[in-house]
């Protein structure tokens, strides 16, 4: 039985596309090009602009101005950095709809991205949360072929998802049960990603992911990127250096506290993972911090990011 009080009823609106905005003015014409060149047409696009200065606001209003058979709206964000700028959208009571999706103001969607999610999250129930995401296409400013990222082949389930995001938030999207975790959990989760946060709350509830292993989203790489790409080895030695320069550890801790303040979303199983992996974080000793991190059955995709967390668990990193 879900954790849910109830179903949701079906919207007129598919999709509700959550984009954040700030200072976008360079890339978003392409981004909202390949929104309204989606094979899917019923959706609606929902804007959070975080105080930009430059032409974004115009953009966004000439494009509401062009697709007037949309639903387009903008807010003002809280300006408090882009999670909680994507969290005030996916809480905004006055968004309604069937599926949600997060978007970027810089990348390009293919044609099929939100088409292949609602096919997918239409083969759910609709009470039990889901959330879709997928592989992306690296690309350079000018949209030329980097690489792709990575192909995960482990399951998409909480014990993954307490130590690692398995894909960009650019690919989610996910049906209104995902959206009603978000909304209990609250616009003002201090939390430092929202996708990572997403797909913890979805797996933690006893919902499901699907990792589509096709790309749907051309994530273009520049100077300005919060997040670059994330494939080959450099990649994740870089993200084991990041393990021991305190940033993992200090995400862990904001993770753990906000998922004890949303315990009652939570299933036995997760919570029992999260007291686990709490304890091999804090225990003194080195084997009882080694026996209660296999316990919490915690792991990463890939062999190498695997090794670098085991080795984070002696030096007390995590």
């Amino acid at each position: 039985m879900s954790i849910l009080e109830s179903t949701y009823p079906k919207s007129s609106l598919s999709v509700a596309i959550l984009l954040a905005t700030y200072n976008g003015e360079k890339y978003l014409r392409e981004q909202l090009q390949s929104i309204a060149a989606q094979d899917m047409t019923n959706w609606g696009l929902f804007v959070s602009d975080d105080g930009s200065s430059d032409a974004t606001k115009k953009i966004l209003a000439d494009f509401a101005d062009e697709y007037a058979d949309h639903e387009v709206k903008v807010f003002d964000g809280p300006k408090k950095g882009f999670a909680q700028n994507f969290l005030s959208l996916v809480c905004n009571p006055d968004i309604g709809a069937n599926f949600f999706a997060y978007a970027d103001q810089d990348d390009v969607w293919m044609k099929i991205k939100l088409k292949k999610a609602v096919q997918w999250l239409e083969s759910v129930p609709s009470d039990l949360p889901a959330l879709y995401c997928s592989r992306t296409e690296y690309v350079d400013e000018n949209l030329k072929h980097i690489a792709y990222s990575p192909d995960y082949g482990r399951p998409a389930i909480f014990a993954n998802a307490l130590v690692q995001n398995i894909a960009s938030g650019n690919t989610m999207v996910f049906n209104a049960a995902a959206r009603q975790l978000l909304q209990k959990a609250g616009k003002d989760a201090d939390i430092p990603l929202h996708d990572w946060w997403t797909y913890m709350l979805v797996t933690g509830a006893g919902g499901v992911t699907h990792f589509d292993k096709s790309p749907t989203v051309f994530y273009r790489q520049h100077s300005n990127n919060l997040w670059g790409m994330n494939a080959g080895w450099r990649a994740s030695l870089s993200r084991i250096q990041k393990l021991f320069e305190g940033r993992f550890k200090g995400w862990n801790e904001r993770h753990i506290i906000a998922l004890n303040g949303v315990t009652g979303l939570l299933t036995a199983d997760a919570k029992k993972r999260i007291d686990l992996f709490s304890q091999c974080r804090v225990s003194s000793g080195l084997v009882e911090r080694l026996m209660n991190f296999e316990k919490s059955g915690v792991y990463r995709q890939t062999f190498i990011t695997n090794l670098g967390l085991r080795v984070a668990i002696l030096f007390r990193k995590i």
